[in-house]
């Protein structure tokens, strides 16, 4: 059976709603990220690079989001297009698209906005440019299709999701008003059953929500750096 590392921020729940949308079993094991569980030796050794979601699928480890999307998909052979060189192409580009530009960014954006100190005017302003330019994309693309491959749901869809759940904390309130397509999709995803079983993963079990001294040490350890440098 699948062990599913999860927290409930983004990357992790585009995962929770595969899962749930093809009924595969899986153990779901709770990483408190604000509480450091993360930097565990024993999650390392499946995750070198500390970050949920992971994922073990008996001796097969998987680290990225997406890369699990891919791999899930690939096995269990649901969401998927038709298997073509151009539908996996543009498939493998947008799912590239939200892993090195919608995540990234966001996340960027995200910290500086909400959590790092000052000084971050020119952080906040380039993270936030950046963030609106991917997210607009995405609407453009949406403007003229229902799903991103199409007229198909996807993993694609499941990804761009686990994102867009987000975007009003990561743009401000304006969010809906200039995505419009976005905000449609996610509607509709949101009224599967399954989104609602990913989402309802967040109450089953008990994560640490507030932004303390020691859950900004353990979210970001460069601060300490920072710290040492002015000491």
């Amino acid at each position: 059976m699948i062990k599913f590392y999860f927290h409930p921020s983004p990357n992790p729940l585009k995962i929770a709603l595969y899962l749930e949308e093809t009924g595969e079993p899986y153990e779901i094991i709770p990483v408190d990220t604000r509480k450091g569980e993360q930097h565990s030796n024993a999650f390392k050794a499946i995750t070198p690079n500390a970050k949920t979601p992971a994922m073990l699928d008996d001796d097969v480890r998987v680290l990225d989001s997406n890369a699990m999307l891919i791999y899930l998909s690939e096995k269990i052979g649901k969401f998927v297009p038709a298997d073509t060189p151009k539908n996996k192409a543009e498939m493998y580009s947008w799912l590239m698209f939200v892993a090195t530009g919608i995540g990234p960014y966001c996340g960027q954006a995200v910290h500086f906005k909400h959590f790092a100190p000052e000084p971050k005017e020119y952080a906040v302003n380039r993270y936030d440019f950046e963030a609106w330019r991917h997210w607009h994309l995405i609407n453009d693309h949406l403007a003229n299709q229902p799903y991103m491959m199409g007229n198909e749901y996807t993993i694609v869809d499941m990804s761009v999701w686990g994102w867009a759940r987000v975007a009003p904390f990561v743009l401000g309130a304006e969010a809906w008003e200039k995505l419009p397509h976005v905000k449609r999709l996610l509607d509709e995803i949101n009224a599967r059953p399954a989104a609602q079983r990913a989402e309802a993963l967040k109450t089953k079990f008990s994560f640490k929500t507030e932004m303390d001294e020691d859950a900004r040490k353990k979210l970001f350890p460069s601060n300490e750096r920072l710290k040492a440098a002015g000491a």
